[in-house]
């Protein structure tokens, strides 16, 4: 067996995708936009979020999105989201980090460690749909040596200037395939899907 992962991330019209959730969510560097999906977020975007949330057999985080979600979604198995809570319960996660995060707060929780290519490979043997969620910096260090199948991007039609990006201004550079696009939701959001390509964009003269 050989699983696929996919990285979901939403992010703004601009490239920002630090704080999406709420103002609490990651704050750092004094981000004052914490929570800017809130009032784009719609029900054509819920469905797509809820399929992928579904279909996952692992969860795969960075070590700030793992303690997000793990002072959140245990204490969620009886509120109003409580099927995705569920879902995340019976699942494993894993955590890519460096340290040594505490993990006994969220049941079947483990850390990535070692090289990340030979654990990302590992993890593709034992699941067959890995999904990292958010996770900015650790999707970064995947999208840069293309340890993924598809990296689905939700854009909203919002412009905030500042905020931490998926894709920083000093690269690395990389080419992607386009493998989908969704038609805009009511509130504007369009779902984006990539594949790798390569790290090495191609160039070229126009009218050649």
């Amino acid at each position: 067996m050989s699983g696929r992962v996919s990285i979901d991330i939403f992010m703004t019209l601009d490239g920002v995708a630090q704080s999406p959730g709420g103002p609490e969510e990651d704050p750092e560097d004094g981000f004052a936009y914490g929570g800017w999906q809130a009032p784009l977020f719609d029900e054509a975007v819920g469905a797509q979020v809820d399929e992928g949330i579904h279909a996952m057999d692992a969860l795969l985080l960075g070590r700030k999105t793992y303690d997000i979600f793990a002072a959140y979604w245990p204490g969620q198995l009886e509120g109003t989201d409580s099927s995705i809570a569920r879902k995340f319960d019976a699942i494993p996660k894993y955590v890519a980090s460096r340290g040594t995060p505490d993990l006994g707060r969220w049941r079947d929780s483990h850390l990535l460690g070692g090289d990340l290519a030979e654990a990302v490979a590992g993890l593709r043997a034992r699941h067959r749909e890995i999904h990292v969620i958010g996770s900015i910096d650790f999707a970064r260090t995947l999208v840069a040596g293309g340890m993924f199948d598809s990296l689905n991007l939700w854009v909203y039609p919002v412009i905030l200037g500042s905020g931490k990006r998926l894709f920083p201004p000093d690269g690395p550079p990389a080419e992607l395939k386009l493998l989908g696009a969704s038609a805009g939701s009511e509130k504007g959001a369009v779902l984006l899907r990539y594949g790798w390509a390569g790290p090495t964009p191609g160039t070229g003269l126009m009218g050649a």
